[in-house]
């Protein structure tokens, strides 16, 4: 099963080290305290909208950016577990009309799947089955 709240958790994440900044630093920015954001970064709690607008303007990152990044990470998790239960299923075969930009998909043993994008982004979204 696919959480949003990793989802959210995992762009909030990467929003915040893409910027160079600590929990600490955006958790005062934000008013919440250290402890929650880093739940709520570990997809361990769900953030309410006001929480989340609050992350947003510390972050000063549009909220519709964050929920466009989310739905893209949807789209791959989705894609990642279509594919992983078809390998189960069936022999694999094309998804036509689907994402094409997914490089490979890989996955260990505790059930995450490496999904990695094409080598304009280096970024690889991890997959937790639930």
């Amino acid at each position: 099963m696919i959480l949003l709240r990793r989802l959210l958790g995992d762009v909030l994440r990467r929003q915040r080290q893409r910027q160079g900044r600590t929990l600490r630093e955006v958790s005062s920015s934000a008013r919440v305290s250290l402890g929650y954001l880093s739940e709520v970064e570990r997809g361990q709690k769900e953030a309410s909208s006001e929480l989340l607008s609050a992350i947003c303007d510390a972050l000063d990152v549009p909220m519709s950016e964050v929920m466009r990044e989310v739905s893209d990470d949807l789209s791959l998790a989705e894609l990642a577990q279509s594919a992983a239960s078809e390998a189960t299923a069936a022999p694999m075969r094309p998804l036509l009309g689907t994402v094409t930009s997914v490089t490979s998909v890989t996955s260990a043993p505790d059930e995450r799947i490496t999904i990695k994008a094409p080598k304009k982004s280096a970024e690889a979204v991890d997959v937790v089955a639930a």
